[in-house]
């Protein structure tokens, strides 16, 4: 029964200091790469609810979102996960939720303009 309490203080303490290694590395990332800086809060906000919502994202914040990077989408989603506010959201829709996005993104970005 002993042998019990500790495994069971160990996975508990392992899966602690995994969620703060994790909220600790996205906020490392955020602030080395300056992601809270490079997008206003007009397409911020188109991103988000494109993501955490319905709704769509214009073209001019999709340009936003791949100049603002990957990495710093993925932290900034991955962040907002880790709010309490958001804990009844699934992970996995939002993360797929959040590639959908980024793909549209660099889709749209990288497409060719039609000729005039």
């Amino acid at each position: 029964m002993a042998s019990l309490n500790v495994y069971s203080v160990l996975v508990v303490l392992f899966l602690t200091c995994g969620v703060v290694m994790a909220t600790k590395e996205n906020d490392q990332i955020i602030k080395e790469n300056n992601c809270e800086t490079k997008m206003g809060f007009p397409c911020v906000l188109e991103a988000f609810t494109s993501i955490f919502n319905t709704g769509s994202i214009c073209n001019k914040c999709c340009g936003k979102l791949v100049v603002l990077g990957k990495v710093c989408h993925s932290a900034l989603v991955k962040r907002t996960l880790e709010n309490p506010v958001f804990k009844d959201l699934n992970p996995a829709t939002i993360i797929a939720k959040s590639i959908q996005t980024w793909n549209y993104c660099l889709a749209l970005i990288d497409s060719p303009s039609p000729s005039a």
